[in-house]
């Protein structure tokens, strides 16, 4: 049946870093149905900082088409309209990326997909092992996201999730061209590559921090340029951190801040230019890992550790399992966020060093 499959439909929700963990599970898809028509289920952004599926995908020959809606909308107009424009596209497949939401959620989504006229669903999470990030004991650690992702896609083969070909965006030479220009007032000099912002109140690190860890890096590493990136909504907050290098070392090389100014896809070129990442638990620090960029990756607590790591061993990455960690918070206001907060600049300018020599 896989073989003579002409139309696929793909379920993943989220924004960037989401899409950017299925990438492996995507290129598996590609690879299992290359004659077929691809299009994603997904959803409309739920943020203004968060940039759409496409905003990722175009491009990528990964996905041809989308259908969006509202997360968590319960319209029965808007859920009839969903359905019949799946329904009237008869998809062959579904090929489910979702999040594990319990069991009630996996098999309602199955039976509105037969309801479609799906008749072979790959990956629906039925059961507790598909639902659960396993514990890996040589790691010491649950597995990433993009790889229980894979795991539940084991009938269409092997993601192949240590190649980095299975995280690649097919970065275009026009957008490659655009880094190249955006780095210019960089005159050839290395880069570090930043990312301040978070759409997530739980995961930032705090203005001031980042601002003291850029002051130290324009003394340790002033040959290099410094790259600011984020949404046009956090260009402030940028400058704000910027003004520690330009305060602290008058020879440290130049700030460009980026933020608002390129695609999601423009930035990736530009990480992929970069020596190093440094930034939150985000889109751009998985965008920095696709292109396989070190990262130095400063994470909240408020997740279980290593599941939303950046993917690849290459990267540093702080973590405080505090007594509140796996809280699940996106907003954290009784323990004051002390998981992120008690990371130290020491100890990201230990990481950053240990990359950078």
């Amino acid at each position: 049946m896989l073989a003579n499959t002409k139309r696929v439909l793909i379920y993943r929700l989220g924004s960037l870093g989401d899409t950017l963990v299925a990438l492996p599970a995507l290129h598996l898809t590609a690879r299992a149905f290359p004659e077929a028509e691809r299009r994603m289920l997904t959803n409309h952004p739920v943020n203004v900082k968060a940039p759409p599926a496409a905003a990722i995908l175009e491009k990528t020959d990964l996905v041809h088409d989308y259908f969006l809606y509202d997360v968590g909308t319960r319209s029965p107009r808007k859920l009839l309209s969903l359905w019949w424009q799946i329904a009237r596209w008869h998809p062959q497949v579904l090929v489910y990326m979702g999040g594990a939401r319990g069991f009630k959620t996996a098999r309602r989504d199955a039976m509105f997909f037969r309801l479609c006229g799906i008749r072979r669903l790959i990956g629906v999470p039925e059961t507790e092992e598909m639902q659960r990030n396993l514990w890996q004991e040589s790691k010491r650690a649950h597995e990433p996201e993009g790889a229980r992702l894979v795991r539940n896609l084991a009938p269409l083969g092997s993601a192949w999730l240590d190649d980095p070909k299975s995280w690649d965006l097919h970065l275009t030479p026009e957008e490659k061209a655009m880094a190249t220009e955006s780095l210019r007032p960089a005159s050839g000099r290395p880069i570090i590559s930043v990312s301040v912002g978070t759409k997530v109140q739980a995961k930032d690190w705090g203005r001031e921090n980042w601002r003291a860890l850029l002051a130290r890096l324009a003394v340790f590493y002033p040959g290099y340029a410094l790259t600011l990136s984020g949404s046009l909504q956090e260009s402030e907050g940028s400058e704000f951190a910027a003004e520690g290098w330009r305060n602290a070392n008058p020879d440290a090389g130049p700030v460009i801040n980026l933020c608002g100014k390129l695609t999601p896809r423009e930035s990736a070129a530009v990480f992929a230019r970069a020596k190093i990442f440094i930034g939150h638990d985000s889109g751009p620090m998985h965008l920095a890992a696709a292109v396989q960029t070190p990262c130095v990756a400063i994470f909240a607590a408020r997740n279980r550790p290593r599941v939303w790591f950046p993917y690849g061993s290459q990267h540093r990455v702080i973590y405080h399992r505090t007594d509140c960690w796996g809280c699940g918070l996106e907003t954290c206001v009784v323990e004051r966020k002390k998981c992120i907060t008690s990371i130290t600049v020491e100890e990201v300018l230990l990481q950053v060093n240990a990359i950078l020599g």
